[in-house]
């Protein structure tokens, strides 16, 4: 009935038009109370409105985004529906919310995305609950979109995730530790071959092995390559499983330093218990006599182990030094709640035990062992027998030792190199880790290994001499362990390297040096070519377009050499050597550098004009006008050549409007002109009265501002030997004033030694020399007893001058007598 009249209501107000309103208004609210539902108070009175179908239009989404108050004026207004609307579309009875402001910020990022996410972002958190808080028709308002604060809303994390840049300066910190902390590592893998050369030591590991594998890793020089190959191979096997079976890892060994985010976590932090104990000698003989410790230990104790049977081993460690690279994995941030000390680990332990212990009695005592028993018996009187189970006695029940776990890289640290005498080549082992030989590529770690980064690898001698051995272990040496290395930190070129490694080079170098050398450069030059885009950066011999600087340009001629992809959809790219990449300037750089631009030469490249700050401090003048925004154009060396100036003629020199004469390399000096470099140079030619210029030899920069750095002065050539001895003479006067100053300075010292020598002759003139000898004597005395004084209290600066010092002081500084003695003599 309600629905039946619902219905019939709908059509007939449909056809009163505006007189119906009010009798549709009643049957509503009739309706509601029928319902049990309660309309809202301000609400009552207006119609309901039609919920509106949701379509894929996005004008229809824009529309409902806009505000449900818009429809209900129409609505009103109107005072009827349409004829051609649906007639099966059901009434709402919830009340159409306040229009939300939606939110959302729009990243560079994020312009690709599709119009659909976008649409089904916009009505995320929209309040269809909400109730309207006046229900009078309300003017249509513009709609307002703020693209802000929903990126905010909607993603907080992402702007947390990304790294704060570091500064110069911070960069050029971390360089200098990362340097330091190499030499460090250094000092320590050479201390530590040392120790594997121990006597002790070797004697405490030969017994180990028996004399079937020392003949096998001793092979003899009556076999073929091949025969010696195979038989240190069998020695080494065997070694290995021996070494396997018998030393036991129960330490940490050495692992990847990292960076603290915050010098905060550094407070608190304590270094993992079960770190290396292995300090000295001593401890490294007990843990050869132990065969316990790190798996570091393990390895070299194995490199001591082959050496001390006459195998030339080399041990090898991969240095895991500082990162100077931002993006560098660092410190985990310390939890919140407080770490459990080593008490606390043990009463954890303690009470396992017990609960375990609990459990396993209460088990034994809750199975009906007696009735297994007889039903294990299976005869049918045997329900009879009276089984009773033996408890064991309490003193031996077995204690189970938890096992060590110590969760370390799965890669090594250390290792040892094994030369294979038939071919003249250097082999890794590794029994403690990957217990494996004779291949190298299985060392390097993946980049998602926290633990361990192979960047130096570093293999040491029995005689102390070191090799860089990483290209034999890095997978992609030049695309990708190359950036992790100080090579590519500094301009030098990996000069520091090799001053540092030169400490550790042979003396004299043996064919086995340069047989190695040759093995390590094939494997460089044999290296493939990367497979993505990131590893085309900076990268020796390929090269991207898109990687190339500011300053870079590829030569016309330059073929490709293949492409790669920039995604699974994405276009490809082609790849170019780097050697067809040439360094472009301007023609201002170019002049600086003594060259200039051809005539009619296209530029090469035309780089960007940097936008001009509205309130800068440089002149207007000099800037580029809003309109030019062609940008600098820059040229190859090949598009330019040597700058020649003008000549001297008539002994005038070329000069700038500045007055001055550009010499930035010395073949920049005119024909006809030398340049004079002397401190002294300007004041000869100006005495001389010849035309000079000062010579512009650079420019010296603080920030933007540049300062002009004058070298001395450029001069015609007929005029340079008069200038040079007038500089000569200049030197000459300026040594007869220093040592006329010199004389000055000598004669007034001995001017007051002389004046107090005939005052003291004057005073002692009339004493008997017994005396003066007794005041000379009291005189050292005091002079002793004032320089002990001083020793106790430095301020008493009285306590030790002595009675002729007093006489000295008082005759010097008494102007009348020295006017009176007219320096020492007597006036007549």
């Amino acid at each position: 009935m309600v629905a039946k009249g619902r219905k019939a209501t709908s059509r007939s107000t449909a056809r009163l038009g505006p007189s119906g309103g009010n009798e549709e208004r009643d049957i509503y609210q009739q309706m509601l109370a029928e319902a049990g539902v309660s309309a809202h108070e301000d609400v009552s009175s207006e119609p309901p409105l039609k919920r509106r179908r949701r379509t894929a239009n996005h004008e229809d989404e824009k529309v409902l985004d806009s505000g449900a108050s818009t429809h209900a004026k129409a609505q009103a207004a109107d005072g009827s529906a349409s004829e051609d609307e649906d007639e099966d579309v059901e009434f709402q009875d919830v009340v159409i919310p306040e229009p939300t402001l939606q939110t959302l910020e729009l990243d560079t990022d994020e312009e690709d995305e599709d119009d659909e996410d976008e649409d089904e972002r916009n009505f995320e958190d929209m309040d269809f609950a909400k109730p309207l808080g006046d229900a009078k028709p309300a003017e249509p308002a513009s709609l307002e979109l703020n693209l802000t604060a929903q990126q905010s809303a909607t993603m907080p994390g992402r702007a947390r995730e990304r790294r704060k840049p570091i500064t110069r300066e911070e960069k050029e910190r971390r360089i200098q530790i990362h340097q330091v902390h190499l030499l460090c590592l250094l000092s320590h893998v050479s201390r530590r071959n040392r120790w594997c050369n121990d006597t002790k030591v070797q004697e405490s590991l030969r017994p180990h092995l028996d004399a079937k594998t020392i003949n096998y890793l001793n092979p003899g020089s009556n076999l073929s390559q091949f025969g010696q190959a195979e038989s240190l191979k069998n020695g080494l096997k065997q070694a290995g499983i021996m070494w396997e079976n018998k030393f036991q890892i129960k330490e940490r060994g050495l692992r990847r330093a990292l960076w603290a985010e915050d010098p905060a976590q550094l407070q608190d932090y304590e270094p993992p218990s079960d770190m290396d104990s292995c300090l000295d000698r001593k401890d490294f003989q007990k843990m050869a006599r132990n065969l316990q410790g790190s798996r570091d230990v393990g390895a070299q104790l194995y490199c001591a182990l082959l050496r001390s049977i006459g195998v030339r081993a080399r041990l090898v460690c991969s240095l895991q030094p500082l990162s100077f690279h931002s993006s560098a994995p660092s410190l985990p941030k310390p939890k919140k709640n407080a770490t459990p000390t080593k008490s606390s680990h043990k009463e954890r332990a303690r009470e396992a035990l017990a609960k375990y212990e609990a459990l396993a009695e209460s088990a034994s005592a809750a199975s009906p062992s007696s009735a297994t028993a007889r039903r294990r018996l299976g005869h049918p009187n045997a329900t009879a027998y009276n089984f009773a189970p033996v408890q064991p006695p309490p003193g031996q029940s077995r204690a189970f030792d938890a096992p060590i776990k110590i969760r370390e890289s799965p890669y090594p640290v250390y290792w040892v190199e094994v030369l294979d005498v038939g071919h003249q080549k250097w082999q890794p082992v590794d029994p403690v880790v990957l217990h494996t030989f004779w291949k190298p590529k299985v060392f390097e770690p993946p980049i998602t290994d926290k633990e361990n980064c192979l960047s130096y690898v570093v293999a040491f001698e029995a005689d102390g001499t070191a090799r860089d051995v990483t290209r034999r272990y890095a997978k992609a040496y030049t695309a990708k362990t190359r950036r992790l290395r100080v090579e590519s930190a500094r301009d030098d070129g990996g000069q520091w390297w090799q001053r540092v490694m030169k400490l550790y080079r042979p003396i004299r170098r043996t064919d086995l040096d340069q047989i190695e050398e040759t093995e390590l450069a094939a494997v460089e030059a044999r290296e493939p070519m990367p497979r993505n885009v990131q590893d085309f950066k900076d990268h020796p011999v390929f090269a991207l377009e898109r990687h190339l600087r500011r300053h870079e340009v590829l030569v016309p001629e330059a073929r490709p050499s293949g492409t790669v992809a920039t995604g699974s959809r994405g276009p490809l790219e082609k790849i170019f050597r780097r050697k067809d990449v040439r360094v472009a300037k301007s023609a201002d750089k170019w002049y600086r550098l003594g060259r200039e631009v051809k005539a009619n030469e296209i530029p090469a490249k035309w780089l960007p004009k940097k936008a001009q700050p509205e309130n800068s401090r440089y002149d207007k003048e000099d800037a580029q006008p809003d309109g030019d925004v062609v940008g600098i154009p820059l040229y190859t060396q090949d598009q330019t050549e040597l700058y020649e100036p003008p000549p001297v003629r008539n002994g005038r020199v070329p000069k700038n409007k500045f007055g001055n004469i550009e010499v930035y390399v010395p073949h920049m000096v005119p024909r006809g002109a030398v340049h004079i470099i002397h401190e002294h140079a300007t004041r000869a030619a100006i005495i001389l009265g010849v035309d000079f210029a000062p010579a512009l030899t650079g420019f010296q920069f603080k920030g933007r501002q540049g300062t002009a750095v004058l070298h001395g002065i450029v001069v015609a050539a007929e005029f340079e030997e008069a200038v040079r001895n007038v500089i000569d003479g200049l030197g000459d006067v300026q040594q007869e004033l220093e040592d006329e100053r010199r004389r000055l300075v000598a004669l007034r010292m001995w001017r007051k030694l002389l004046m107090g020598l005939r005052i003291r002759e004057r005073i002692w003139s009339g004493v008997d020399e017994a005396e003066k000898r007794e005041a000379d004597r009291q005189a050292e005395l005091d002079a002793g007893a004032g320089a002990m004084a001083d020793d106790d209290d430095d301020d008493d600066d009285a306590a030790g001058e002595s009675d002729a010092t007093e006489e000295f002081d008082m005759i010097v500084n008494n102007d009348e007598d020295d006017d009176m003695m007219a320096g020492g003599f007597i006036v007549e």
